[in-house]
């Protein structure tokens, strides 16, 4: 049984990359939009809980907003083309963390992953507490 919160965040993040990686390659009904905006959901909460893991002290809700902006700012930075950032998107994970196109309609995506984002990292909070009001 996994027991401590940072093991349950460990385990998360390992269950979040690979569905992320999976709206990139996905091939079927939808795939469009899938391959191109759902991953922003996934893209969010695998901050939100990177995060987490190393700064469990700080609200959650703060992790989930600094989350936003800082992520709204790397969309907003993909309208810059400077050869620095296109040499580092020209490998895909270059392209899957800085992206190489702008769109105003990934941000609501943002905005759902870190909702999700936050309520998870809440989620992993209680699971953690309740586990040590437990006798052993």
């Amino acid at each position: 049984m996994i027991k401590t919160l940072r093991d349950r965040t460990i385990l998360s993040i390992l269950v979040i990359v690979p569905l992320g990686f999976f709206t990139k390659f996905y091939k079927g009904p939808l795939s469009s939009w899938i391959n191109n905006s759902v991953g922003g959901i996934f893209y969010e909460i695998f901050w939100c809980l990177l995060i987490f893991l190393f700064l469990k002290k700080i609200k959650t809700w703060k992790i989930a907003v600094s989350v936003l902006l800082l992520t709204s700012l790397l969309e907003f930075l993909q309208l810059w083309h400077p050869p620095f950032l296109e040499s580092i998107r020209n490998f895909f994970i270059g392209r899957t963390l800085l992206g190489n196109c702008f769109s105003w309609s990934d941000f609501p995506y943002y905005v759902l992953g870190c909702a999700i984002g936050w309520f998870w990292m809440e989620s992993l909070k209680k699971k953690s507490l309740s586990q040590q009001s437990l006798p052993n």
